[in-house]
């Protein structure tokens, strides 16, 4: 990956812009240009493939569009020259706002197109390309699919494609398609077409760069920013769940309590009431984010929130924002943060990635980070005034500690957890996607999008282009022919007598259902209807009863009728409320994230971010720690049964735990140890010692005694062998596992 020099320039690129561009910056009143933007010019203008990574508000899209503006020129007004690739829809809406007026200062159009953009739209676009195109993969796909035969002319003058917020994509099945997508857009146009790379939050750039160009990584350049990074104020703040047991209304200013308030804190624990009146007491009367790791909690914090306002006899300011929420309410909440009046809005990552709603104040996150990328990332949302400070508050909940509590819960896992992710980022550490996974999945896809595209292909020619040249490197020849064959066998795919391969009668219902264009699950949901207002989507999997209850949008509804033909849920505003059961899984935790746990355990400083409540859960972690002497032992008894401290991440915790159930040891993970039920310690050595004799594992062995390999979109069109490689792939480590054995073994 070639490296650009970090020196300070004295505006070359202001030099390489067209005038027009020019006369745009004077306008916008810039007295320079920033470092980011000095450095991508002149690898933009050469067509290089660049990777621009710099801090949320940097100037990122600038540094991109003003030489991309500069370089397609008059040929704007005529044709397409870049498409704008985003993992959000929000985003593209909030783009579009953004580069309209640089586009205009060349006399060219830039048009969005997603699900939610008009057809007259989509055809003025489709009669007359020209411009800028901003898109989701999704739509592209749909774009393949549907108009397959006009593609070609719509991007024969196709000069850049820039994906944004590059870091959302990485390792995931949607960021495999996006990368076949791109490729495919080379195929049509028979060309190789810039491709331009945006995040705020990389690990390493290696893999970003082999991402965005997968053969040609080397030839990316890589563009960051020297800009000093902001002043972070941090504090970390602890609390004891069960440690508050009145049920009574904290901040009521009622002298008794009615239903409606018993019922609200029975469901509610006091931990839980303690931060949101510290949330609610410190942040109301400013504009704030607060992230939650899950839809659920996202609910239950704006409805405890809205509640504290209620009681007070305030008016409400905070606010649920989440992906199954509607469309409608999702914008409401985003005008309200633009505006700069006093909201606060609870969040899932949907908040996250790159929409521009604004400065605000500061950010918090109840529960531990899912990693060190997401606390960056987070950080950047807020201090962006001039001068102004990045602030985040994490609230971190512990169990409260008696006789009966286990080990991993003396530990506080959770609060060293976060720790850990904390000063790995204060050393600059973000993690590094994994880049070992097939993807079949998405592999089925690519092939009946390329067949709908073309009306059919040669077995041949296929894998030359999606594998041999494409993205599915790791998909040898044989495996490729098993997946046609098991496609072959559900009747997606059929070959005719001279070869050609074409859609079979399941694989045109599948290419024509609606939620073929998403290389990722889309669960069956319901609709949820309050009157004539859509509140949102949600899957259901509970009994549904006319007459109970429900928490959704930050409200309490009550479900006046069920429509099961239309899957809708038609409510009223209620009283009570029961929270919604979302779907959803952590992220994996990195193996850096465990070693730096150690440190954390082994260590005598308390950091100045933590509260009085942290530093005492703290201290009490690090007792545990000594009085169980983790720091030498990494196989201990506690009761009847076995604990291991590898001190690895999950895909080699869950490699290790499959190997000893392979063994007939009866072994679950407590993250983050492993716990092996009614073993003594000296037969847990004695299997250990084994497996690190023997050097590392077949995964493809283990993987087969997995039960629940069907993990993603179209796992269920793969035959057995193929379930067992796509898992071993994706989410075992052989090499982790087998240095777990031999630490654990020393």
């Amino acid at each position: 990956m070639a490296s650009q020099d970090s020196s300070a320039q004295v505006s070359r690129a202001f030099d390489l812009y067209d005038p027009r561009v020019q006369r745009w910056i004077w306008r916008q009143g810039w007295s320079e240009l920033r470092d980011i933007q000095e450095k991508s010019a002149e690898p933009i203008f050469d067509g290089r493939d660049v990777l621009i990574s710099s801090a949320t508000a940097s100037g990122k899209t600038e540094a991109a569009f003003l030489p991309i503006c500069s370089s397609l020129g008059d040929d704007a007004k005529a044709s397409m020259g870049v498409i704008y690739i985003a993992p959000l829809k929000a985003l593209i809406n909030d783009q579009h706002h953004r580069l309209t007026d640089l586009f205009e200062c060349i006399d060219a159009l830039v048009t969005p197109w997603h699900g939610d953009i008009s057809a007259a739209i989509k055809r003025r676009f489709v009669n007359r390309p020209r411009g800028a195109l901003l898109i989701t993969p999704e739509s592209i796909e749909a774009l393949f699919v549907r108009s397959g035969s006009s593609v070609p002319d719509l991007v024969k003058a196709l000069k850049f494609i820039v994906v944004d917020e590059l870091h959302a994509f990485i390792g995931t099945e949607r960021g495999r398609q996006l990368q076949t997508l791109m490729h495919r857009l080379e195929v049509v146009t028979g060309r190789r077409i810039a491709r331009i790379g945006l995040s705020a939050t990389l690990g390493e750039p290696w893999t970003a760069a082999r991402f965005l160009r997968p053969q040609g990584g080397e030839n990316v350049v890589c563009v960051t920013s020297s800009t000093l990074g902001r002043e972070v104020r941090l504090q970390v703040r602890g609390y004891l769940t069960g440690a508050n047991d009145a049920k009574e209304d904290p901040i009521s200013t009622q002298s008794d309590t009615d239903a409606a308030t018993a019922e609200y804190f029975d469901q509610a624990t006091g931990d839980d009431v303690d931060i949101s009146k510290h949330i609610f007491k410190t942040l109301r009367g400013s504009t704030n984010l607060v992230f939650a790791n899950q839809r659920v909690r996202v609910e239950q914090f704006s409805d405890l929130l809205r509640r504290h306002s209620a009681r007070l006899k305030v008016p409400n300011e905070f606010w649920p924002h989440h992906g199954n929420l509607s469309r409608e309410i999702r914008q409401d909440v985003e005008e309200r943060l633009r505006s700069r009046s006093p909201n606060t809005v609870v969040a899932t990552t949907t908040l996250e990635l790159g929409i521009d709603i604004g400065a605000v104040d500061s950010i918090a996150q109840i529960g531990p980070p899912n990693s060190v990328a997401s606390i960056k990332q987070r950080l950047g949302r807020s201090g962006r005034k001039p001068s102004s400070p990045s602030v985040i508050r994490i609230y971190v909940q512990e169990p409260k500690v008696d006789e009966n509590t286990s080990l991993i819960d003396q530990l506080r896992v959770s609060l060293v957890q976060t720790i850990a992710m904390i000063e790995l980022l204060r050393k600059g550490w973000v993690e590094a996607p994994p880049s070992t996974a097939l993807h079949l999945s998405t592999l089925v896809q690519q092939l009946l999008s390329l067949t709908a595209q073309n009306g059919g292909f040669r077995a041949a020619d296929a894998y030359h282009l999606l594998c041999t040249s494409g993205p599915f490197d790791l998909i040898d020849r044989s495996t490729f022919a098993q997946l046609l064959r098991d496609m072959a066998s559900h009747q997606l795919l059929n070959q005719t007598h001279d070869g050609i391969i074409v859609l079979d009668l399941a694989g045109e219902r599948l290419v024509n259902h609606h939620d073929f264009y998403a290389a990722f699950t889309t669960p069956d949901e319901w609709r949820l209807i309050a009157g004539s207002e859509v509140l949102g989507t949600m899957p259901v999997n509970i009994p549904l009863v006319t007459g109970s209850f429900l928490i959704f949008a930050g409200r309490r509804w009550r479900i006046v009728a069920v429509n099961d033909d239309r899957h809708e849920l038609q409510l009223e505003s209620a009283v009570g409320g029961r929270l919604p059961n979302f779907r959803g899984t952590g992220a994996l935790i990195h193996d850096q994230v465990r070693k730096q746990m150690h440190e954390v355990y082994a260590g005598k400083d308390s950091p100045i971010y933590l509260d009085a409540i942290g530093r005492d859960l703290l201290e009490e972690a690090r007792d545990t720690f000594r009085r169980m002497n983790l720091a030498e032992t990494k196989i201990l008894r506690q009761g009847i049964d076995t604990f291991l401290f590898p001190w690895v991440g999950d895909r080699a915790l869950n490699t290790l735990v499959l190997q000893l159930r392979f063994q007939g040891l009866d072994a679950v993970i407590n993250q983050p140890a492993i716990v092996l039920n009614k073993i003594r310690p000296e037969q847990a050595r004695q299997q250990i010692a084994h497996l690190a004799q023997v050097g590392p594992p077949d995964v493809e062995t283990l993987s087969a005694s997995v039960e629940n390999k069907h993990s993603e979109k179209h796992h269920r069109y793969l035959s057995e062998p193929l379930l067992i490689a796509d898992y071993a792939f994706s989410q075992l480590d052989a090499d982790g596992a087998w240095t777990a054995a031999r630490q654990l073994s020393g």
